[in-house]
């Protein structure tokens, strides 16, 4: 008797069940083993196991011990290769305005591996503010830029060790660092899924950007991250490095 399967339907069928099984682990905190992943995808364990295998080949899960299997570094280098689609057009005139508005230079910031990477920076038009070049590379553990895309973005990210008191500073909204008499404050920049793609933050002299400042100028910073929410879903931050200049207005 001929045989009734469609063609690629076998190879697209595959794709779905991997596709079940990485979501089957979406907002777990414990690895999970294959017994379990098959009865949450409703497959057998033999063919969750071969899926499982291929996954962890491909770096999308990571074996846990001998038996269990959690989301794999993998995962997070995709997420910060979504990161980097950002409209430096759209997002300069918010952070000319934030910067204006607050008398205090604003950068908008991604993650490019461990670092993270300033790709525009506004400086006030009416006062002289230490001003961050575009290009410039800060360890993610050593900027708040940074830390505000690990502390609000993806749960499992291992960075997350490098950030003091996690759940107080995604209830506060904001992350702090202080340095060389210099003190830096950021805000995460979510797209319209809810994810972190980027952050803004404003740096001054400590002496300036006191606990009192940073409470006053928390509603501005968020208001432009909330009106960067359309500019990180599209372009390329990163194929825009060389055309950008330092913010003059």
């Amino acid at each position: 008797m001929a045989s009734t399967r469609q063609p690629g339907r076998t190879g697209s069928q595959s794709v779905e069940r991997a596709i079940a099984v990485l979501y089957a682990l979406e907002g777990e905190d414990r690895p999970v083993t294959v017994s379990e992943l098959a009865g949450r995808v409703d497959l057998p364990v033999s063919t969750t196991h071969r899926i499982v295998q291929a996954l962890v080949r491909g770096g999308l899960l990571a074996r846990d011990g001998h038996s269990a299997y959690r989301i794999g570094d993998g995962i997070t280098a995709l997420a910060q290769t979504a990161a980097q689609r950002i409209n430096i057009d759209a997002a300069a005139p918010h952070l000319h305005l934030l910067s204006s508005g607050i008398r205090i230079t604003a950068s908008l910031g991604v993650i490019d591996n461990t670092d993270a990477v300033t790709v525009y920076s506004a400086r006030p038009p009416s006062m002289f503010c230490t001003h961050q070049l575009p290009g410039r590379r800060t360890k993610v553990e050593g900027s708040a830029m940074g830390q505000a895309i690990v502390a609000f973005g993806h749960r499992r990210d291992r960075r997350l060790g490098t950030i003091p008191d996690v759940a107080s500073t995604r209830q506060r909204g904001f992350t702090v660092s202080s340095a060389g008499g210099v003190t830096a404050v950021a805000v995460p920049v979510f797209d319209a899924r809810g994810q972190v793609r980027a952050s803004i933050g404003v740096q001054a002299r400590s002496a300036r950007l006191n606990e009192d400042l940073i409470v006053r100028i928390q509603p501005a910073m968020r208001q432009a991250a909330e009106m960067l929410r359309d500019a990180v879903a599209e372009g390329s931050a990163r194929a825009n490095f060389d055309r950008l200049l330092p913010a003059t207005i």
